[in-house]
């Protein structure tokens, strides 16, 4: 009777390292515990599904062994499915990538540490060199999971970046927009603000939303983006003043004018600051040296010409309305201080008064309404003012 061949060196090895499979995975899943204490935070499911990761690498490990001693380490996309199994997103939203990799590291230290014990002397060596190429390969397989999931959760939250800022625009703010917010990182800071502008055609979108956001954190501001037609659309989270923190973002945009509504009180009321900065972007051009950014108030007589609503009630219950209450020499003084050109003495001569007594009430006026009569841009906006009041026929 024929005595069978001698198994070869790889064979025994390959025999070896399959009897093993077992006791190797629980000496793996043993050292996680010991020396692993995000994985002993983990709750039972997360464990067990971790654990069955490290198993799976080194079952994969000893099939590709057992194969052939000149076997191709697998493809990426092969380790992918061989590995991590059909739920790569679970992974990696147990564990971080950093994390991932330190298993890949102690799975390779598990298998280097018992290879004696397993093996004959002169089977170990090639046995260490196949680890260490299969390890390389596990590593870029990581990678690979972790770009996938990445490059799905961004074009995942650009959608929903876009959505919320769409809700903002449209005057919809939902009991969902704030809890979509707050899965982009929204904080929720206090008061908010929306700033308005071309898009820039010298960068990429994503670029130009990076830098925005980056700006805003390093200014205690959240800031959520996006692009309607032609137009960069950023809502601005803890806001205190509307200019300066525009300003903050303001070169992110392309040419032509940079518009910012009015604070508004959290993302709820967001929209009524939208609502002023788009109609301040439409009559915009009807100021060319504005200065950039420009507040949605300063353009309030451009915005009343091109037939914006909301600006003509503010000019009149904001401004006209309050003059008429306070004093009736106030809107005797102003409408006089206009129709003799801004003169002070003028005005005295006219109302038979001293010029101070025109500069005190005129001064008045400043206070009750922000807009200077001696500035020639809020002077513009105290006179539409008086028109449109005249014009409602609201009196006192």
């Amino acid at each position: 009777m024929a005595t069978p061949p001698a198994a070869s060196p790889h064979e025994r090895a390959a025999e070896a390292l399959q009897r093993a499979t077992g006791a190797l995975a629980t000496a793996a899943t043993a050292r996680m515990d010991q020396d692993m204490a995000w994985f002993r935070s983990l709750s039972a499911e997360d464990r067990s599904w971790v654990s069955m990761i490290v198993q799976a690498g080194i079952r994969g490990f000893v099939d590709w062994y057992r194969l052939a001693d000149d076997q191709p380490a697998p493809a990426g996309g092969e380790m992918v499915a061989s590995v991590f199994g059909a739920a790569p997103r679970a992974l990696a939203g147990v564990i971080n990538l950093q994390q991932t990799v330190a298993l890949v590291r102690l799975s390779i230290e598990v298998v280097e540490a018992n290879v004696e014990q397993l093996l004959d002397p002169e089977d170990a060596a090639d046995v260490r060199a196949a680890v260490l190429r299969y390890a390389r390969e596990i590593a870029f397989a990581t990678a690979e999971v972790y770009a996938r999931a990445a490059e799905v959760r961004g074009a995942w939250d650009a959608r929903l970046e876009a959505l919320v800022v769409d809700a903002v625009l449209r005057s919809d703010p939902d009991e969902t927009l704030l809890s979509r917010a707050s899965a982009l990182g929204w904080a929720g800071r206090g008061d908010v603000a929306v700033v308005l502008g071309s898009v820039s055609t010298e960068r990429r979108e994503s670029d130009t939303f990076d830098d925005v956001r980056r700006l805003a954190r390093a200014a205690g501001m959240d800031a959520l983006c996006a692009v309607q037609g032609d137009r960069l659309v950023v809502v601005l989270g803890g806001v205190a003043e509307a200019r300066a923190a525009a300003a903050v973002v303001a070169d992110h945009f392309g040419p032509g004018p940079v518009v910012v509504g009015p604070v508004a009180d959290g993302l709820g009321s967001a929209h009524v600051s939208a609502r002023a900065a788009l109609a301040a972007h439409r009559a915009a051009p009807g100021w060319p040296d504005a200065p950039r950014p420009v507040r949605s108030a300063d353009l309030l007589p451009e915005r009343a010409l091109a037939g914006d609503g909301h600006a003509r009630r503010h000019l009149v219950e904001e401004i006209y309305l309050p003059i008429t209450h306070a004093r009736g020499t106030l809107i005797e003084t102003l409408s006089t201080y206009f129709q003799e050109g801004s003169s002070i003495e003028g005005t005295g001569r006219a109302l038979f008064v001293h010029p101070n007594t025109v500069r005190y009430r005129l001064r008045q006026v400043t206070e009750l309404t922000g807009f200077s009569p001696s500035d020639p841009r809020e002077a513009l906006t105290l006179q539409m003012a008086l028109v449109l009041g005249r014009l409602s026929g609201r009196t006192p």
